[in-house]
């Protein structure tokens, strides 16, 4: 027995803006920058830990190469989007990474949002919020122009399904 097409779960088609690779290890840059400063102030005011303090150095020095460069490029061929008339596919992560489909059907929201760094490379994110206990389904790192004709086509197939999303 076979299944209909519409019913198979295919791989979402699209990926980010090439430019999320530079915002994800922009967000651990600024992560990794902090830890470094509080591990010069441990160098500063405790002069009796050298050696733990050059391991800790070198723990954060593969901690920077390991999110700056190994996990933005990881994310970014995992990550994948695609919206159809039938629902809102996602794929995230890097080690733990989770497929969502949200059925048109249950879209109740659909929003964009922009924290500083987004706005600072023109990128969005896209949250549809669904009928759902496991909650909105995220699509980020969107170039703009992309994220608005998104939410323009996702607002325009939830109103042709006029269910009431629960």
């Amino acid at each position: 027995m076979s299944l209909p097409r519409s019913t198979i779960l295919a791989e979402p088609a699209w990926r980010p803006s090439s430019k999320a690779k530079l915002l994800w290890a922009v967000e651990n840059a600024i992560g990794i920058l902090i830890l470094g400063a509080l591990l010069v102030a441990w160098v500063v005011f405790d002069g009796e830990r050298r050696g733990w303090q050059v391991v800790a150095g070198l723990a954060l020095v593969a901690l920077a190469v390991l999110g700056v460069v190994v996990v933005p490029l990881w994310r970014y061929a995992v990550h994948r989007w695609e919206v159809t008339d039938e629902a809102v596919y996602t794929r995230v992560g890097w080690l733990d990474q989770e497929s969502r489909v949200a059925p048109i059907s249950r879209v109740q929201t659909v929003d964009t949002e922009r924290g500083p760094l987004e706005r600072l490379l023109g990128l969005a994110t896209v949250t549809v919020t669904t009928a759902s206990s496991a909650g909105a389904v995220k699509i980020g790192a969107l170039d703009l122009p992309v994220a608005e004709q998104t939410v323009t086509r996702l607002t325009a197939i939830a109103a042709q399904h006029r269910g009431d999303a629960t």
